[in-house]
Formats: C-alpha cells, sequence, structure tokens
C-alpha cells in the first residue's frame, strides 16, 4: 500500500477519533495541515496519555495542548455553565478567563457570583481583585479589596494582601505600598513579596536597604531545603539579578 494512501487513512482516522470525542478543534486543522507530523503530535498529545493514564503524564499533555489551543479549556467551562450554571463552574471559568486575558469577563463572573446570596465570599471578591489589577485599573482594584476587608474584617490572605501593595504601587502611593510591603514580610509565604519590596526599594533610591533585603532572602534560600529553593527559583533568580545590576 502507498505510505501516502497510509499517511491518508491514519489522519481520516485520528480527525474521526477527534470529533468523535470532542477535539475537532483544533486537531482536524493540525492533522491537515502538516501531514504526518500533525498526526504524530495528536497521537502523543492525546491518545498515549489516555493508554498510560499517568498524572504527570496528562499534566504533560495539558501543557501542550494548551500552547496548541490556549481557549480549550474555556470553551469547555462555558459549555458547562451554559448547562449547569453554579458558582463552582462560573468561578471556575472566572478564573481560567484571567489565566487567559479575557479580564473583562472574569470581573462580568465575578460580579455575578457575588450578587449570589450564597456566593458572596471573599474569595470572590478577591478574584474580581485580581481582574481588575490585570487591566491595569489598580484604583478598581484597590476599592474591591477595601471593599472585602470591610464585609469581612476578619478575612486574613497574604495573597489579598500582596495584590493591594502591588495595587497601591501601580497607582502611584509609593509610601503606603512600602508600609504594606513592610507588613507583609512578617507572614507572607514564600519569596515574593520580599522580592517586590526590595525592588521598590530600590526603584525609590534606597539601593542600600533593597540589597540588604535581597542579600537576606539569598542567605535565607541557600539554608532552606531543594524542594523549597526550587519553588522559589523565579524569585530567587530575580533577586540575584538585582543585586547583580
Amino acid at each position: 500500500m502507498p505510505v501516502a494512501l497510509v499517511v491518508l487513512l491514519l489522519d481520516i482516522s485520528l480527525i474521526y477519533h477527534a470529533s468523535r470525542t470532542g477535539r475537532l478543534q483544533p486537531w482536524a486543522f493540525i492533522i491537515l495541515m502538516v501531514p504526518m507530523i500533525g498526526a504524530l503530535a495528536y497521537i502523543v498529545v492525546e491518545l498515549v496519555p489516555e493508554w498510560l493514564g499517568s498524572h504527570d503524564v496528562q499534566k504533560a499533555r495539558k501543557r501542550v495542548a494548551n500552547k496548541l489551543d490556549p481557549e480549550k479549556y474555556y470553551r469547555e467551562l462555558s459549555d458547562r455553565v451554559a448547562i449547569t450554571d453554579t458558582i463552582a463552574n462560573r468561578a471556575a471559568l472566572a478564573e481560567e478567563c484571567v489565566a487567559i486575558g479575557r479580564y473583562d469577563e472574569a470581573e462580568q463572573h465575578y460580579d455575578h457570583i457575588l450578587s449570589l446570596p450564597m456566593g458572596h465570599e471573599p474569595l470572590f471578591a478577591l478574584g474580581k481583585a485580581k481582574a481588575q489589577f490585570a487591566r491595569r485599573r489598580p484604583a478598581d482594584a484597590l476599592a474591591t479589596l477595601d471593599a472585602l476587608q470591610k464585609s469581612w474584617p476578619d478575612y486574613n490572605s497574604a495573597e489579598a494582601h500582596l495584590l493591594y501593595a502591588r495595587a497601591l504601587q501601580e497607582a502611584g502611593r509609593t509610601d503606603e505600598a512600602i508600609e504594606e510591603y513592610q507588613a507583609l514580610l512578617d507572614y507572607a509565604p514564600g519569596s515574593e513579596a520580599k522580592v517586590r519590596y526590595g525592588m521598590l526599594l530600590k526603584l525609590v533610591g534606597r539601593i542600600a536597604e533593597a540589597k540588604i533585603v535581597f542579600t537576606e532572602l539569598l542567605i535565607q534560600m541557600k539554608r532552606a531545603p531543594r524542594h523549597v529553593r526550587k519553588a522559589q527559583a523565579e524569585w530567587i533568580a530575580i533577586a540575584e539579578k538585582q543585586i547583580a545590576g
């Protein structure tokens, strides 16, 4: 049997499989436009993980699939909300909207959730503030976080506190941002708050103080377990670069 015919039959079989399993987009286009390579990609990304069923393989598959079709999961969640509009489904969709840059839509979803009796929760207000901050609207994010604190005075979140400090900085309220970062240093997990605090100090000309912050962080990370250093690798690299620069 000619090789071209084998490739054609393989492509047709894989496109049929993709259509039956809800994967027609974007795989049909990829398989047809990139003969053989597209078919191999479909087998590696979609079929092999199904055969193996490994969690790590599934994660790798998701990463590759997201690169090929960044809005695939968004469409799945949108369909889920259209069928069953629960708070959990809409919250998942709102979170995915933030992940792929659909910030206005994310804010709309969070507003809808917060308007519901069972949805009036601080976690969703924080989600709304994240969307506003990502949309480069720090003043709106600050207003949302201030309202969150007023509605839920006992709610403590290092993530919300860090976002508040960053929003103050973006809004040009530098002195207040520095105070918030300083308050964060005592309890925020990870290295992000310290690195951002040091970067802000450096930005306003407090170079010596910034260097102390970065140096102390790097010493602390050298003494930390390997898994901690691995988890904080991005911020360690930034701190090293800030000292070198």
